[in-house]
């Protein structure tokens, strides 16, 4: 439903979205170090790294519309004085990440990054960006780890899995009140370490773990599917992506199980119900560190459909607000890679999602953080409740 990737130049290449007026600009050199007036505003690129093609290529399009909606509106405002959005499909990989992100940097106008969404690709590429000094805002890469290697242009504007584990293995305790739970994951380093947070939370509740290939390189899982079965468990917690998440899910009601599959943010997807099935999908919980796209402010949602003809997708709000907190920045005279990056470490930036303030790690401000848990309900993913934290 939501995947628009006939627009996609597919590949690990680069594509170079030129944004309506970008041949208006003054000037190319993102080197000058001048604020004044348009002058060397003109002419900056902004990058997209991240899947677009590939098993997980719905989450990275919502991110990417999301952030090419923001630099379109910012461009029709600025008519004689454009930012350009260049696209990298990564195809979530951490195999093809470094050197796409090789290929990036070598593009001396680019001053920042919204991206990449995933851990295992951020693992691979965000030592290259610190390396060039090129600062990132990741709207959706969540494991933990990634904030704890001295990166200094690193920043996640979501919580990360340290409040989602938890959040998601309270709601099986609280909410569904399962007594016995299983959980499997893809072996990534999101599904891995999402899974290892909700262990923690549900100690012995926890009847049995196993462990599936990543997306795509797996489709039969009935070997998975009989521990599951003969485990006991009322309620699965699957750490990893929406496809395998979903052909789990339909083998396991095709063999009769009828227990609650519940999973993280990278599972948070249409994708999910239409690789499960209307009927296998039904009641699955599927958290998020994000508040539900339809709570965001102004007119985001409105302009979203109008623009892409469907509805706005998980983290394509955050992504928004990244590339407005980008845009904020050059807007005040931030027109290199570094001057951007120490814009970013003091930003208090309101956006339409939430309120940005980073840790001098690039985390999130605490204050900011929330988890939510959606359901899918009718064939589709819904806002359910706010995920308790204790």
């Amino acid at each position: 439903m939501r995947q628009r990737l006939v627009r996609v130049v597919g590949g690990i290449a680069a594509a170079t979205a030129l944004l309506a007026g970008a041949a208006a600009c003054n000037s190319t050199n993102s080197n000058n170090n001048s604020s004044s007036g348009g002058g060397d505003k003109c002419g900056l690129e902004l990058a997209y790294f991240g899947a677009l093609t590939g098993s997980a290529a719905n989450l990275g399009v919502n991110i990417e519309q999301g952030a090419e909606l923001a630099i379109i509106q910012y461009n029709d405002k600025h008519k004689d004085c454009q930012v350009t959005l260049k696209k990298f499909d990564s195809q979530g990989s951490p195999d093809v990440a470094p050197g796409l992100a090789r290929q990036l940097i070598q593009d001396k106008k680019i001053v920042g990054i919204i991206g990449p969404p995933f851990s295992g690709e951020s693992e691979a590429a965000d030592p290259i960006f610190e390396e060039a000094g090129i600062p990132l805002i990741t709207p959706s890469a969540t494991r933990p780890s990634l904030s704890t290697n001295g990166w200094k242009v690193f920043h996640r504007a979501v919580a990360n899995d340290s409040a989602q584990g938890p959040a998601a293995g309270n709601y099986i305790k609280s909410v569904l009140k399962a007594e016995k739970v299983f959980i499997v994951d893809d072996q990534s380093a999101y599904g891995a370490g999402l899974a290892d947070q909700v262990k923690t939370v549900l100690g012995g509740a926890v009847v049995d773990t196993d462990k599936v290939q990543a997306d795509g390189k797996q489709n039969d899982f009935s070997a998975t599917v009989t521990k599951i079965t003969s485990s006991g468990a009322t309620a699965l917690f699957y750490g990893g992506y929406y496809q395998n998440a979903g052909l789990l899910r339909k083998q396991l009601t095709g063999a009769g199980w009828k227990g609650t599959l519940v999973a993280g943010d990278g599972v948070n997807d249409p994708g999910y119900i239409k690789a499960a099935g209307n009927d296998a999908a039904e009641g699955s919980i599927l958290t998020c560190p994000c508040a539900p796209a339809s709570k965001s402010g102004g007119t985001f949602v409105a302009d979203y459909k109008a623009k892409w003809n469907i509805d706005a997708g998980t983290y394509s709000d955050v992504a928004y607000d990244a590339a407005n907190m980008f845009l904020q920045g050059i807007d005040a005279g931030n027109t290199t890679a570094e001057k951007l990056n120490t814009y970013l470490s003091t930003v208090n930036y309101k956006g339409i999602a939430n309120t940005y303030k980073f840790t001098d790690k690039g985390e999130l401000d605490p204050s900011q953080i929330v988890v939510w848990a959606f359901k899918v309900t009718n064939g589709e993913v819904v806002p359910d409740v706010e995920a308790p934290k204790s």
